[in-house]
């Protein structure tokens, strides 16, 4: 869990022009009251986009660019020549919103330096309030959506945003679908850009009637923004039997009849697996209803599409793996063996492909570009819904539990296989590692995030055609499994009250930028945040792990420990304004934070830079591990002040009153000789006063409510400054006590005195330790009575053995059935042999005359007879064969003499 080191920093805050970006307009400057007085549908709020340290806030029709870094620069120059005593730039936050600006007039007083302060108003064609902003994978491409409209913004290169022109700037913008995106029809879900797209140019937008359009969109081509490449019917493909069957969408306007679908397939957030997942998740569109269904659509690809460089080697391997196993058992059904052939078809429509390289972004790789396989088919099999086992039981028609947002997590690249039989091992960043089962992940109404594995693995599916269907219903195919998700944890991120109170809610996902598997959840009430990795990589251990022995006891475990980690690190409380979902940072120059934002101010948490998680783990102990726990309010860093949150006045109390509006309005209209008399008691005046009374009533409420939460924060500032002098205090006393200035009512002592006294007292508690670990040791000696091990064993029948054969002694002895002969027995043959041999040449002696003669003339006659055996032997073999022998004697002395040797000193131990 990260540590909140600060809150909203006060180049975010009024009267800094960072505020700006994140200021109402005039037109939504209304009470809260009013604000929501329309009712307007329901749905996610995602109006904060970055493309690194830029940041693109939508407040209404606008889109407000920002540069934090030079905001941040700009704001402590400014501050930092105030402090010094200049005057000069106090007057630059004089003007406190965008729409000061004249676009026909041109006011020169607006045109200052408002771009080189690093925030710009960019202009848009919508005609409705911006709802959602979503950045392209290449951040060139940034989605607009409205609740029914598709907008692309071509964005400009950062130094067109700096220049010094500080007029509204007006970017290409493209209509998505100008006949297809519209308000007569359904209004847009969710939009994601395609992972595998060619230089993130690909969007899939999904509408809340179960319909997926995949665009492939072009600059350089305007008829790409017109029409989809691909448009899926969900609701048709889910009772769709065989590929033959058209599943496009209708280009129909008009409202089609009541259907069941209707309503069960009422999309509520759909999401991809991310790019540096393994196996097929990133072509896996995964799209969540609001009924709590779950449904995969797999592969999902445009027509051109750029895989990272393992993905297709890996698909590629284990289709094939596939393949092999189910030729080998003869148990599969007719199904799997189909569906096993359809991805063969689809990888070697792939293989006989020439990729066509494109350049990427400037310093990256180029780009391999494959076109979809044609076969099976463009369209693949909806697979689901899938069975939620072990998911909370809740009531189906609670609007709580309906769902309001989906994320993935997809499997690591698995490259173990796709190595096999290198000589080099692949190396990947840390981004691969994690879990090899994809995590999915809900978020209900109610906060609440429900956790799921794919144990099974999603896998490319295609219906079958017409043709295959006929064979596969004559030999009697099995049907498929029903796909199932296993519940892993349940997580509340918002307590029952705050359920009670807050109507509205739509709570999202937000990405992290450190980990995968860390994300945060935006909803009324606040942000919170939540950690998978306390579990992730140790059940990826058990997994992976190859002796099976307990593993259903660790892993029952794991599953009802604490789990994933929660934190609560943003609340609201007041609920007014709903809050953006967040977006996650991490900038060397501003540090690790996200940003939210409500209707007028901006909402950001700072957080310590997190360290590697691993680094803990592999770090070994230290010799003063033993005194972590000593004296630690001495040594750990006291902190001063904690960080809150930034308190900002309720904006009732900077709202105008509409009441002299109301006075001119009856002054003006046909009551207004009533307002030149007396009062006198009449209808007429009984309605002037109930109006009345309705207008005020409505305006003192929130009045009333803005100025007792001023007056509990102002009673919350006093306590916080006692606490604060409180510590402040504490931090004055410790540094007397450290440079040995404290008067008390004992002397001084030096800092060197006090270490010296901790160092005697660590080394004579280590002694301590010492002569209680000697203590245990001894009486562990004593009272361990374990069994010996097979080795111990082995070794100790080995030494009985050589025992029994050296000495003679033992059962041993008696029982031995080796074929080899005893030591003992060997040393007698030797020493007769030896005698022999002694014999045989003191025989020979008489004859080494005849042979130096021999060997004088330079002859040899092995075959002349000599006087014992008719055979004369020359003296330099008889000599090589003599000191052969004397060798073998000698080597047969020293073993024996070793074995003796062995012998006693085991039984002298």
């Amino acid at each position: 869990m990260p540590k909140v080191r600060s809150y909203v920093p006060s180049w975010l805050n009024e009267p800094a022009p960072g505020q700006k970006l994140f200021a109402s307009s005039p037109e939504d400057a209304r009470p809260p009251a009013q604000l929501y007085s329309s009712k307007p549908k329901p749905g996610p709020r995602r109006t904060i986009a970055h493309r690194g340290t830029e940041i693109f806030v939508a407040v209404g029709k606008q889109i407000r660019w920002g540069s934090l870094v030079r905001l941040k620069e700009s704001w402590d120059s400014k501050q930092s020549k105030s402090v010094f005593g200049s005057s000069l730039h106090r007057k630059a936050d004089s003007h406190t919103s965008f729409e000061v600006y004249d676009e026909e007039g041109e006011n020169g007083s607006n045109q200052n330096d408002t771009a080189s302060e690093g925030y710009r108003v960019i202009k848009t064609p919508v005609a409705d309030d911006i709802r959602q902003l979503i950045m392209s994978p290449n951040e060139d491409y940034l989605a607009v959506l409205t609740s029914h409209t598709v907008h692309i913004c071509i964005l400009p290169d950062s130094s067109h945003l700096t220049a010094g022109d500080s007029t509204p700037f007006r970017p290409k913008f493209w209509t998505l679908g100008p006949t297809t995106h519209v308000t007569s029809r359904s209004s847009v879900s969710t939009a994601i850009w395609h992972p595998l797209g060619v230089n993130g140019s690909a969007l899939v937008t999904v509408t809340e009637d179960a319909i997926v359009r995949v665009w492939e969109l072009s600059a350089s081509d305007r008829w790409s923004f017109d029409r989809p490449t691909l448009a899926i019917d969900l609701k048709r493909l889910a009772d769709g039997t065989s590929s033959d069957q058209d599943f496009s969408a209708s280009t129909s306007a008009t409202n089609h009849g009541f259907s069941p679908d209707s309503f069960e397939m009422e999309v509520a957030s759909a999401c991809f697996g991310d790019r540096r997942s393994g196996g097929w998740s990133p072509m896996t569109l995964w799209v969540a209803m609001k009924n709590g269904d779950v449904y995969a659509l797999c592969p999902l690809l445009p027509s051109k599409w750029a895989p990272p460089p393992t993905l297709i080697p890996a698909l590629s391997v284990s289709i094939v793996a596939k393949m092999a196993a189910t030729e080998e058992d003869a148990s599969i059904s007719a199904e799997a063996r189909l569906l096993t052939q359809q991805q063969l078809d689809w990888m070697a429509d792939l293989d006989g492909q020439e990729p066509k390289l494109v350049d990427g972004l400037p310093g990256e790789p180029v780009t391999e570009v494959y076109t979809r396989p044609a076969k099976p088919g463009a369209i693949p099999k909806l697979q689901g819904p899938f069975y939620l086992d072990l998911a909370p039981v809740q009531d189906g028609e609670d609007e709580s539990a309906q769902i309001t947002d989906i994320y993935v997590v997809g499997e690591k690249m698995s490259t173990g296989d796709l190595m096999t039989g290198e000589d080099v091992d692949l190396e990947l960043d840390d981004s691969h590692d994690g879990l090899s089962l994809s995590v999915i992940c809900l978020l209900t109404h109610s906060g609440q995030v429900q956790i799921y594995l794919d144990t099974d693995g999603v896998e490319a599916q295609w219906l079958p055609t017409r043709k295959m269907k006929l064979a596969q219903a004559n030999g009697n195919g099995l049907e498929s499994e029903f796909p199932t998700l296993l519940n892993f944890q349940t997580l509340e991120t918002q307590t029952p009250s705050e359920i009670q109170n807050v109507k509205g809610n739509w709570p999202v996902f937000s990405s992290d930028a450190t980990s995968r598997y860390t994300f945060f959840v935006t909803q009324s009430t606040g942000i919170t945040f939540v950690s998978l990795s306390s579990w992730v990589f140790r059940l990826e251990s058990e997994l992976q792990s190859e002796s099976e022995a307990g593993s259903k006891f660790r892993i029952d475990l794991l599953a009802k420990g604490n789990g994933s980690t929660r934190e609560k690190v943003f609340v609201q409380k007041r609920d007014f304004y709903p809050l953006a979902a967040c977006a996650s940072l991490r900038d060397p120059d501003l540090g690790y934070f996200i940003l939210s934002a409500t209707s007028n101010n901006a909402v950001a948490v700072f957080f310590d830079v997190p360290e590697d998680e691993f680094a803990t783990r592999s770090r070994p102990l230290s010799s003063s591990a033993m005194y972590e726990e000593e004296d630690d309010e001495e040594r750990q860093a006291l902190t001063i002040w904690e960080p809150r949150p930034y308190f900002h006045a309720p904006g009732a109390l900077n709202e105008g009153s509409r009441l002299p509006q109301f006075v001119d309005h009856l002054k003006a209209g046909p009551r207004r000789p009533l307002m030149q008399q007396e009062v006198r008691m009449s209808p007429v005046t009984l309605e002037i006063f109930t109006d009345t009374h309705k207008l005020v009533s409505a305006e003192l409420d929130p009045l009333n409510t803005a100025v007792a939460e001023l007056f509990r924060k102002c009673e919350a500032l006093q306590a916080e400054l006692r606490e604060q002098i409180g510590k402040t205090n504490e931090v004055r006393q410790r540094v007397e006590a450290i440079s040995g200035e404290d008067v008390g009512g004992e002397e001084p002592v030096s800092e060197a005195v006090r270490i010296q006294t901790r160092l005697e007292r660590a080394r004579s508690r280590q002694e301590e330790l010492a002569q209680r670990m000697e203590r245990v040791k001894s009486k562990l000696g004593k009272s361990s009575s374990r069994e010996l091990s097979d080795y111990e064993r082995a070794w100790m029948s080995e030494v009985k053995a050589l025992e029994s054969t050296i000495l003679g002694t033992g059962e041993m002895a008696a029982q031995s059935t080796s074929k080899t002969k005893p030591p003992l027995k060997r040393l007698e043959e030797i020493e007769r042999l030896k005698a022999e041999l002694a014999a045989q040449v003191s025989r020979l002696q008489p004859l080494s005359s005849d042979g130096q003669h021999d060997k004088d003339k330079g002859e040899d006659r092995p075959g002349s007879p000599g006087p014992n055996n008719g055979v004369k032997v020359p003296v330099d073999i008889r000599k090589a064969k003599y000191a052969q022998v004397r060798m073998m004697l000698e080597r047969e002395s020293a073993l024996v003499e070793g074995v003796k040797t062995r012998l006693e000193q085991l039984n002298v131990g």
